[in-house]
């Protein structure tokens, strides 16, 4: 028997996944949340084999729950499971902690080796992130100027970019709009940016959006 917990906003994607995992594996317990919230909620007061996560989910994305999920179950792998490639999220999931990571358009088959390596203890590494994460680690290329956000400056950008206000982001990071005005000057002078439009722009041109 083998416990998955999936967290994703897309209720078809849930329900087509659900479906895959009774079928690929004998005896699948399979629960699921819609938001970062409930997910960790339900994460934290039981126990499962592996967890699929989203990255980009209404108020707290994956990569904050990644960090939350360790500290309360260091040992439960999360397995990242998104609909960007991998160049842009795949080495900041792995420093939060993630086990693995796949785009939604991998192969079905993919994901069953994937969840049998992270269940077994493993990390489950693509050849290009595995090729990425050498030359990161040898310095061999330059990180892009997002990579040295953290991910809550990250997130608050991405909603920038999707043409949120500090209002909007506030009410639903459930932050108050001065914290959100200081993420935005911080995320200008990492990015060395001057405004929103430029925000938006270079997320769009470095794929960072849908």
């Amino acid at each position: 028997m083998i416990k998955i917990f999936i967290a994703d906003d897309h209720p078809i994607y849930r329900e087509g996944l659900k479906q895959f995992l009774h079928k690929s594996f004998d005896r699948a317990i399979v629960d699921e949340a819609s938001n970062g919230g409930e997910a960790f909620n339900k994460i934290s007061k039981s126990d499962y084999d592996v967890v699929l996560l989203d990255i980009d989910m209404p108020g707290r994305n994956g990569l904050e729950i990644i960090k939350d999920v360790k500290k309360e179950k260091p040992k439960l792998p999360v397995l990242m499971l998104s609909a960007y490639p991998e160049e842009q999220y795949a080495i900041r999931s792995f420093k939060s902690g993630a086990s693995g990571y796949l785009t939604k358009k991998s192969v079905p088959s993919e994901l069953i080796k994937a969840i049998e390596k992270v269940t077994q203890g493993g990390k489950y590494l693509t050849l290009s992130i595995a090729e990425r994460l050498a030359l990161t680690i040898e310095g061999d290329i330059e990180m892009p100027p997002h990579e040295r956000l953290s991910n809550r400056e990250h997130q608050v950008m991405c909603m920038i970019a999707r043409g949120n206000t500090v209002k909007d982001i506030s009410e639903e990071l459930s932050l108050s709009e001065s914290t959100v005005s200081t993420y935005r000057k911080r995320i200008l002078e990492k990015m060395g940016l001057n405004k929103n439009s430029e925000i938006i722009s270079y997320s769009i041109r470095n794929g960072l959006i849908e």
